[in-house]
């Protein structure tokens, strides 16, 4: 059993996975805490794996909310949704006037808005944080995104700086900034991981189909890569994924998993926000789209058996095309950071939430599921300059993504003629390609507005907007 105390100095709301290991996260660095989940089974997880630590379980709300000292500090791990607002719903008459109540988990920004007034109204203390890391993270150390009232932050600080990932001993937590940006910093995370994802999944798609390698050969790829430059959580979790087997099998279980990716909805929210601000994220976008499309496998079945005819292969040396691929993956990374950086820029400025993208690169160096090499990068390139327009501007950077983008051409004009779906690929690669234009071909379609619908256009080196008519009047 837990050791009993008389007060708890933190207050967590949902026993799952994520809450329960959080809470042991705390236990371990001295915090006394209480959790509170309807779900008897899990109150006694909570209470079993605590031992000793000064952690407990409750079944009873009541009993949960006075347990804790005042001001009470209470974070919800349940969700997103109406679950959120029932929970907040039934904690409120329970609540005084100078408790702190968070949502620790993936909120839609614009719920946490009106969260965040009707909780200010009833003089409560409020915000919405983002936590990356998944059940280790949340164990041993999570990123989190913490953002909404600071004065309530500076009280929670000293715990969180204490359950977060380190990097290079400085915690992987910050303030982000005023209102929903704690929440909406970790929805753009969530929107680079879909991004990575997929072109982590389109590599394994070229190795596999284009190259005919083993599945031994190609973890053997991913495990070399995550050595070097490439290195990340998601490229070490793929390299493990490609080493296990079900016990009594002799094959890999990825190869038994269908091919049908599901989502819970945050790279759909980050494409949907990023079209608002006019910030164009095409990697992040496509991703959303394969995993639609991944879902119609009866459909693809269907399509397969009328155009897929052709064997698909590679006719390329192997170890060469392997160098460029890897080259290719590291400018499509590049390319998917630099537009999530591009989207929280534009946000920071629609929003006023004056985020510090050099901080936030910062945070996600560990704990969190994007993690990366790269992202020291990143935060070198912020710190350097804290006004960056856009991460490509970057004169390291620059010279990154010059090294890389003769393998992204090699890999797309040889996948390209073979019929080897490679969208993520594409998309990164069109995205730069038109970025580094100085004209683009939007002035047609400029004129193609005015045309059929009057909707004016402007001119090179003159003021004002003009219309014109294209076709004699009959």
């Amino acid at each position: 059993m837990s050791a009993t105390t008389d007060k708890y100095a933190f207050g967590m709301i949902g026993l799952g996975v994520m809450g329960r290991s959080l809470l042991l996260n705390m236990a371990d660095h001295g915090f006394a805490v209480a959790g509170h989940d309807k779900d008897a089974a899990k109150v006694a997880s909570l209470n079993e794996e605590a031992g000793d630590r000064a952690a407990k379980g409750f079944g009873d709300v009541k009993e949960f909310i006075q347990s804790l000292t005042t001001p009470r500090a209470i974070m919800m791990l349940v969700p997103a949704g109406k679950i959120v607002d029932a929970v907040i719903e039934e904690l409120t008459p329970l609540l005084e006037k100078g408790d702190i109540l968070i949502d620790g988990g993936n909120s839609h920004f614009t719920d946490t808005n009106r969260r965040v007034e009707e909780l200010e109204a009833k003089g409560l203390h409020f915000f919405g944080m983002g936590v990356s890391g998944g059940e280790e993270g949340a164990r041993r150390g999570p990123s989190m995104m913490p953002g909404g009232d600071k004065q309530a932050y500076n009280v929670m600080k000293p715990i969180f700086e204490a359950i977060a990932a380190k990097v290079d001993g400085v915690p992987c937590v910050t303030y982000i900034g005023p209102g929903a940006s704690g929440h909406f910093v970790k929805m753009v995370h969530n929107g680079i991981e879909y991004g990575i994802m997929q072109l982590i999944a389109e590599t394994y798609e070229i190795l596999k189909k284009g190259l005919k390698l083993s599945n031994d050969e190609i973890g053997k790829i991913f495990a070399e890569w995550n050595e070097g430059r490439l290195q990340s959580f998601l490229l070490d979790i793929t390299k493990d994924i490609f080493k296990y087997k079900a016990p009594g099998t002799d094959h890999l279980l990825l190869d038994d998993i269908k091919d049908e990716a599901r989502a819970k909805g945050t790279g759909k929210w980050t494409s949907q926000v990023a079209m608002d601000l006019q910030a164009p994220i095409p990697t992040v976008d496509t991703s959303v789209a394969m995993r639609d499309l991944s879902k119609y496998k009866q459909l693809r079945e269907k399509a397969a058996a009328l155009y897929a005819k052709d064997p698909i292969a590679l006719d390329v040396d192997k170890t060469e095309f392997v160098a460029a691929l890897e080259q290719a993956f590291y400018f499509t990374m590049i390319i998917s950071y630099a537009q999530g950086m591009h989207l929280l820029s534009n946000a920071s400025a629609e929003y006023k939430y004056d985020l510090h993208l050099g901080e936030i690169a910062k945070i996600w160096r560990g704990g969190c599921i994007i993690r990366s090499k790269f992202l020291n990068d990143i935060f070198k390139a912020y710190e350097k300059n804290a006004g960056l327009e856009h991460l490509l501007l970057d004169t390291n950077v620059e010279a990154l993504v010059q090294g890389t983008v003769p393998g992204i051409r090699t890999v797309l004009s040889k996948t390209i003629a073979a019929g080897i779906a490679a969208p993520g690929y594409t998309a990164s690669l069109s995205y730069f390609d038109a970025f580094r234009s100085a004209r683009m071909p939007s002035n047609l379609i400029q004129a193609q507005r005015d045309y059929f619908g009057a909707h004016t256009y402007e001119l090179i080196g003159k003021e004002g907007t003009f219309h014109t008519q294209w076709a004699p009047v009959s």
